[in-house]
């Protein structure tokens, strides 16, 4: 009600105005009459003058951890070179929350380089969070094509394990790692984080087959 009351007191006053101090008369001032109070039906239509004004709420931004890949690409791939600027696009992406960006962000990246291998495993990881952490077909197939683009680049081989082991084939995750550790160079920096994942996997092989002790 009390929105009604101020809308029409404006609307007096504006009239009122128009008469005495811009001298309009007749028909013209009639003609502008006839538009305030069109407008005022528009907004009894659409609007709602009886509810009290209200700040908006700001909307709440998610920020998720850093995904495995973003913590450990560092010990695999060049920090600076043309890939890592999309990659760190994309991880801003991910980290709110909005994977599908990410996906959307590393394909760009690859638009103008498709035969940049380490692009075409971020796409898998990408893909792959976007999933849920399911190994789906089109992730399968980015990591692939890595592997085919660098069959000596570790990072494909490595994220590759490591995101069919998030997904539940700890097994095919774990041959991939395993093959890489068998050709990794003695003095690679990236070597002991292959080696300490993999004791991981022995560990939680040898739990999982030892006997339950009777209590």
């Amino acid at each position: 009600m009390m929105g009604w009351i101020v809308i029409i007191l404006l609307a007096g006053l504006l009239a009122l105005a128009l008469w005495r101090f811009a001298a309009f008369r007749g028909a013209t001032l009639q003609l502008l009459l006839a538009a305030m109070l069109l407008a005022m039906a528009g907004y009894a239509w659409q609007g709602r003058p009886e509810l009290g004004g209200q700040p908006k709420a700001q909307a709440v931004r998610q920020n998720n951890p850093e995904t495995p890949f973003a913590a450990l690409r560092g010990e695999f791939v060049e920090r600076f070179d043309y890939a890592s600027r999309w990659m760190i696009i994309a991880d801003s992406y991910q980290r709110r929350g909005d994977t599908k960006s990410a996906v959307e962000i590393i394909k760009s990246g690859l638009k103008a380089r498709p035969e940049n291998a380490t692009l075409w495993t971020a796409l898998g990881n990408a893909l792959v969070i976007h999933g849920g952490g399911t190994m789906n077909p089109a992730a399968e197939l980015a990591y692939r094509r890595a592997l085919v683009l660098a069959p000596a680049y570790p990072a494909p081989r490595f994220f590759y394990g490591m995101s069919l082991i998030q997904a539940g084939q700890i097994e095919e995750g774990e041959r991939i790692w395993r093959q890489l550790l068998a050709s990794a160079p003695a003095k690679a920096s990236w070597r002991p984080v292959v080696e300490e994942r993999l004791a991981v996997l022995d560990q939680l092989k040898a739990m999982q087959q030892s006997p339950a002790r009777p209590r």
